[in-house]
């Protein structure tokens, strides 16, 4: 028996469409890093960019769990010294880029490198409820029906 190693020319990439209404934020990051990455599929090869494309809308309408809309901190650094800064989803969710908490909850859960930052531009986030991407027509990934914990309605 060998191992299959996939190649670039026998890779098919899907496009797929998530609604993040009222999902649970770090369970859908999840399922969007196992697709983003190709995992998902039998011909899975790590060196390999095997993942499909993910289209997320309605990211600003995403759900967290217990207080950590207001209790979450998100850490970054200017590069100067005290140059430390802190945010909350909430005051992201405010502000003019309310897509970012879901870009940054999946950008965590892929590997840091070179095929990382590759397979990270196959996610595209959106606010509302609209995309530009109709041409490539996109399957709907329905991930709150795949268990009742990854909606929650309170």
């Amino acid at each position: 028996m060998k191992t299959y190693s996939a190649k670039p020319s026998e890779v098919e990439k899907k496009w797929h469409v998530v609604d993040a209404e009222g999902v649970v934020l770090g369970r859908m990051a999840a399922e969007i890093a196992k697709i983003i990455r190709g995992k998902h599929k039998p011909m899975f090869t790590p060196h390999i960019d095997c993942g499909d494309h993910v289209i997320v809308i309605n990211a600003e309408k995403v759900h967290l769990t217990g207080r950590k809309r207001e209790n979450k901190i998100y850490y970054r650094h200017t590069g100067h010294p005290g140059g430390i800064k802190q945010t909350t989803p909430e005051e992201i969710f405010r502000g003019n880029f309310p897509e970012r908490v879901v870009e940054k909850a999946v950008e965590r859960m892929i590997p840091r490198g070179v095929m990382g930052r590759a397979q990270f531009k196959n996610l595209h986030v959106y606010a509302g409820g609209e995309h530009p991407h109709e041409g490539q027509k996109p399957e709907a990934l329905d991930i709150a029906g795949r268990n009742p914990k990854n909606k929650r309605s309170a």
